[in-house]
């Protein structure tokens, strides 16, 4: 066990150097971005996908809980869901804070597995999917609000899934633009009126 957890701490830190390049080279975080896995191909992305279902059910099975998990690739990622437990909640936690942990950690087994960085999405009890329509809902009203009034709002700060939702909902509205500001974990979406 001690092993697997330092295997992981030494992962935690090439995979922090990794991510630090990453950030400065664009302030956004890979999630922000586009897909920089168009490129690779639909059975890798399956792999992945398997080797995070079958870590996950390991997971749930220690922890005791009853889930569903669902795999399936969309826009170049693998996608992770659990579904059906009552207890799932739990691994969602505040704002989704435990799942983004659980993502990382998954994120690791894969990259484990395979040798490379996995950029998989995981939800669970469809928090990712309501949370999305929650954040499309506040970006098109703050772009109407800011087209409106004509003033910038600055919006609470979010996490990276988070801001690349408001953003497309921004975008999706004419007479304004939105940029992230601030670091991590204070980042956070502004929106403008068009000049």
């Amino acid at each position: 066990m001690s092993e697997t957890i330092e295997t992981i701490d030494a992962e935690k830190e090439d995979v922090a150097t990794t991510e630090g390049a990453e950030e400065s080279v664009d302030a956004e975080s890979s999630e922000d971005k586009p897909s920089r896995q168009s490129g690779v191909g639909e059975d890798v992305l399956v792999q992945e996908g398997d080797i995070a279902g079958d870590y996950l059910e390991r997971l749930l099975d220690l922890l005791d809980y009853d889930g569903d998990i669902d795999l399936d690739v969309e826009a170049g990622r693998a996608i992770v869901s659990i579904d059906g437990g009552e207890d799932l909640e739990k691994l969602v936690g505040a704002r989704g804070t435990v799942l983004e942990a659980l993502q990382e950690l998954t994120r690791l087994a894969v990259q484990q597995e395979t040798g490379s960085r996995s950029r998989l999405m995981l939800d669970i009890a469809g928090w990712r999917a309501d949370r999305r329509e929650e954040l499309r809902e506040l970006g098109r009203t703050t772009a109407e609000t800011v087209v409106s009034s004509g003033e910038k709002v600055r919006l609470q700060p979010m996490s990276p899934f988070e801001r690349k939702v408001v953003h497309d909902a921004v975008a999706a509205v004419d007479g304004v633009r939105s940029e992230s500001e601030g670091e991590d974990p204070k980042r956070r979406v502004v929106v403008f009126p068009d000049a």
